[in-house]
């Protein structure tokens, strides 16, 4: 072969590199780019509304196989990521992130339509379909009830299941989901993650700060529609409510 030939082959094959290098694949609904095949067939499921990756512990699926992964150290246990300032644990790097907005006060996610502000945009969508839209759009095909998420239609499920996926590792006892699981554990730790900023005292559960604060600030959204009479606590009204209806309440 002459040195030209030569030359010329050369060249080409770096050219060939050189394409492959800056080859990309087109999503033809949304024009995202990616740079590798696999991921934009991944990617497509989620215009398809496809999940083919289950778990086969408790049923759930997913889109991408870093999803399933990260979701199954919810049950193995496995709390890789560790808070450096309350040193609570964690299975996700982004949980992680969602918890130390508790400490910061930070609420980057605002709804345009109230002004309401949110740690984490789950909480956000969450909030705009129950308190805005109406919007269920999850039905539990046994006995009709509707959902704003799809993973309160996963958890209400195992209602009629009977399933309980999540064990305590101390005591043996059984949960629906991994948020109980993680309350409960609190009753062995003891720890109260949760802290008001206002007069320093703890709780183990988030809606229980959300209850003390209103110690503090005086509000009471939940109002009796027969007399107009406002409480603090949603389960203060439902007792309240006895005093109309004649029925006594346990306690």
């Amino acid at each position: 072969m002459e040195k030209s030939e030569k030359l010329q082959e050369l060249v080409t094959s770096e050219q060939i590199i050189k394409e492959k290098k800056n080859l990309s694949y087109d999503c033809d609904i949304c024009k995202k780019v990616f740079s590798l095949k696999g991921n934009l067939i991944s990617h497509k499921c989620i215009h398809a509304g496809e999940k083919p990756l289950h778990c086969d512990i408790c049923g759930r699926s997913f889109t991408y196989n870093s999803e399933i992964i990260r979701h199954k150290l919810s049950h193995t246990g496995e709390k890789p990521y560790h808070c450096d300032i309350c040193g609570q644990s964690f299975s996700q790097n982004s949980t992680l992130t969602a918890h130390k907005r508790i400490h910061t006060g930070e609420k980057p996610y605002h709804c345009e339509i109230c002004g309401d502000t949110f740690s984490v945009s789950n909480s956000l969508t969450q909030h705009k379909r129950i308190h805005h839209t109406g919007e269920r759009p999850y039905h539990c095909d046994i006995c009709g009830k509707s959902f704003s998420q799809n993973y309160a239609l996963t958890q209400h499920k195992r209602i009629h299941s009977g399933e309980k996926p999540y064990h305590c590792d101390i005591c043996g006892k059984s949960f629906f989901n991994g948020s109980s699981l993680t309350q409960h554990k609190r009753i062995h730790t003891g720890e109260k993650p949760y802290r008001c900023d206002i007069c320093g005292k703890s709780f183990s559960v988030s809606s229980s700060l959300t209850q003390h604060k209103r110690v503090h600030t005086g509000e009471k959204p939940y109002h009796c529609d027969i007399c107009g009479k406002s409480f603090s606590q949603n389960s203060h009204l439902a007792r309240h409510k006895h005093i109309h209806t004649g029925v006594k309440g346990k306690g």
